[in-house]
């Protein structure tokens, strides 16, 4: 105001900006962010980081402590057993992911389109099982369909002449098993995605003459792509680190990456090997959820576009 009364007669002053304050940094918040910040730094650091550090160091040196350079390495990376292991894991894995994204496929479609009593039961029943530990699944299994379980004596009992039931201890036991455990990581989305198709679509692909499958294949599931490769990736991911499942069901001549280093690290005690193979389980790990990352991306941008 004072500039506007001390203006000369007939000039119209305009009122004066203030001048604008340097922002000062505020250290009370920087220092109170980092207190906050701090203890889960720790514990990552202390939990995850540092057992990693440890566990790369150990794969350069020898059964006595001492420095071993690359030979640690390149034993294993030559090593027969080795390679078969990577070939099982991936093997197990893929079998195990295309089986679970089949049944968790035709489960969420009859729960979210194919209307009856209980489903929600059902639905809550198979969030259920991602509660309960790995094992339970192949103990379960051996329970029922082992050589001394319950189906194997019905059958003894009833027609002695048919073989017994042997599957639960090889291959075939394992990747049930793991596609009992994993089928709900595959459902859960999906109900997720086919909740938001407009009905008004399938009625008028209905009118047109389309049948069921016709509609599920070109109305339901080009919009539920993104969530089947997440769940295929998150699957894939999952069941190539899984040991609870192939220990308890005891497939001997199932080795794959995470038995071979429970066989190098507990039974023999050589760590320095079972530290090559922990870090080659770590590097297939971080490229396979690398390129899961990469290929949602790329889907769900594609999707966006389309839309």
């Amino acid at each position: 105001m004072s500039a506007l009364l001390d203006a000369a007669p007939g000039v119209v002053a305009l009122p004066t900006e203030p001048a604008p304050r340097t922002p000062a940094r505020n250290y009370i918040g920087t220092w109170k962010t980092w207190l906050w910040l701090s203890p889960p730094l720790l514990f990552v650091a202390l939990f995850f980081i540092y057992p990693l550090v440890q566990i790369g160091l150990q794969s350069f040196l020898d059964q006595d402590g001492a420095p071993a350079g690359l030979t640690n390495w390149q034993t294993q990376l030559g090593s027969t057993a080795v390679r078969n292991a990577v070939v099982t894991t991936i093997k197990i894995a893929g079998m195990s992911t295309v089986g679970a994204l089949l049944v968790g496929t035709f489960i969420a479609l009859a729960l979210a389109f194919v209307p009856f009593r209980g489903a929600g039961f059902v639905t809550r029943l198979i969030e259920t099982v991602v509660s309960f530990p790995s094992f339970l699944i192949p103990l379960a299994f051996s329970i029922l369909y082992g050589r001394t379980g319950v189906v194997n004596s019905v059958l003894a009992s009833v027609a002695p002449g048919i073989p017994a039931l042997n599957f639960v201890n090889d291959v075939p036991g394992v990747v049930l098993a793991e596609i009992a455990f994993y089928t709900p990581f595959v459902v859960r989305p999906l109900l997720a995605v086919f909740s938001q198709v407009p009905r008004e679509h399938i009625d008028v692909a209905g009118s047109l003459g389309s049948g069921p499958w016709a509609i599920v294949r070109t109305v339901i599931l080009p919009g539920a792509v993104p969530a089947l490769a997440a769940a295929a990736g998150l699957t894939f991911l999952l069941t190539m680190n899984e040991f609870g499942i192939i220990l308890f069901t005891g497939a001997k001549n199932v080795m794959t990456l995470p038995m071979l280093i429970y066989t190098r690290s507990i039974v023999t005690f050589d760590f320095p090997s079972a530290a090559v193979i922990a870090c080659l389980q770590v590097a297939l790990s971080l490229g396979v959820y690398c390129l899961y990352r990469w290929t949602f991306k790329k889907l769900s941008g594609a999707n966006h576009a389309a839309a």
